[in-house]
């Protein structure tokens, strides 16, 4: 027994529980593989942050996107509303259709010009339904400029025009800084309804040596529609009133000699006549008469009370109105188109 005891002590002691139990090989291995475990064990959890922080990232991205385009979206239909498109279009036109269907209209006061407060007339054409409750607001666009301004502030809609089922007879009061072409845009409750283009004069700027009693007021009076005629002995003018013989072959910017004849006249020999000539495309106001703004009446001819001759110069081709003063006092206005 004690011999057997002894030979298994002499074995242990031989074995890897005793002595140099591991060569400095195996110790390398062993190290290694614990570096490496304890790398692999903290890399895991980096990646998986990596990961987390990734995807947490894109998501926030995602949704600030979506909520930037939803914001533009919204800013955009207030400005447009639903299903409209601001038009770079400058067609003059004084109404607005949807579908081939007019909604509005829109009558400005014919005398119409920049710098001052004018009437206008909006006749909308769907039922009251449509704009009861809402706010209306207008803004104009100037089309050399692109200045945008605010003519009318919001009001809101709550009665249709007297006499009227709608608002067939929307009156308001408008005022533009400028002449030019101008949009007028109408707004019910910060969407754009729809627009129309209207053609808007300069303010009249009388020249300096003009008789003081010539008024601005004079010219916005102006019945364009109200044409020169041809009447007997090649006048042409207003019948019984005033009227000229050469006006139908006037040369731009050369002299020429223009008869005048006015009716209704009882002491021609005593009486002065003024001429202020008036172009309508660009709202200016000229002295035609070579020789001054006012000459003398004579004797009669062709009919009329009093005739007198002149030498006159057209400088501008187009639209003219010639306003005649008796004495001071606004007495006719001769229409002529004069293109040669």
């Amino acid at each position: 027994m004690d011999k057997e005891l002894r030979n298994l002590r002499k074995a242990m002691n031989s074995s890897i529980h005793k002595g140099v139990r591991f060569s400095e090989i195996q110790k390398e291995k062993i190290r290694a593989s614990l570096h490496q475990e304890k790398i692999n064990v903290h890399r895991k959890p980096k990646l998986y942050i990596y990961l987390i922080s990734t995807l947490a990232a894109s998501l926030f991205v995602l949704l600030f996107y979506t909520e930037l385009t939803a914001n533009l979206s919204s800013k955009d239909s207030v400005k447009q509303g639903t299903n409209q498109t601001i038009k770079n279009e400058w067609k003059i036109r004084n109404d607005y259709s949807r579908n081939g269907k007019v909604l509005f209209t829109v009558s400005p006061d014919p005398y119409l010009f920049a710098g001052k407060h004018f009437g206008y007339l909006f006749s909308f054409k769907e039922p009251f339904d449509t704009y009861k409750g809402k706010y209306i607001e207008i803004y104009a666009i100037h089309k050399e400029t692109g200045e945008r301004i605010n003519v009318l502030t919001s009001e809101k809609i709550t009665e249709p025009s007297p006499g009227y089922s709608s608002l067939g007879r929307f009156t308001t009061t408008l005022t533009v800084p400028k002449g030019g072409l101008w949009k007028y845009q109408v707004y019910l409750n910060n969407k754009l309804y729809g627009d129309v283009v209207l053609s808007v004069r300069e303010e009249t700027l009388l020249p300096i040596n003009i008789p003081n009693f010539v008024q601005k007021s004079d010219f916005e009076k102006i019945d364009w529609n109200r044409k020169a005629v041809y009447l007997d002995n090649n006048i042409l003018g207003n019948e019984n009133k005033s009227g000229v013989i050469g006006a139908d072959m006037p040369s731009i910017n050369i002299n020429q000699k223009w008869m005048w004849h006015l009716w209704g006249i009882e002491n021609p020999k005593d009486t002065v006549l003024t001429v202020v000539g008036f172009h309508k495309k660009t709202g200016t106001v000229h002295q035609i008469l070579t020789t001054g703004w006012s000459i003398g009446l004579g004797g009669g001819t062709n009919g009329a009370d009093t005739t007198t001759p002149s030498s006159v110069n057209i400088p501008i081709a187009g639209e003219w109105a010639i306003l005649l003063y008796v004495d001071g006092k606004l007495f006719d206005v001769l229409v002529y188109n004069i293109n040669s």
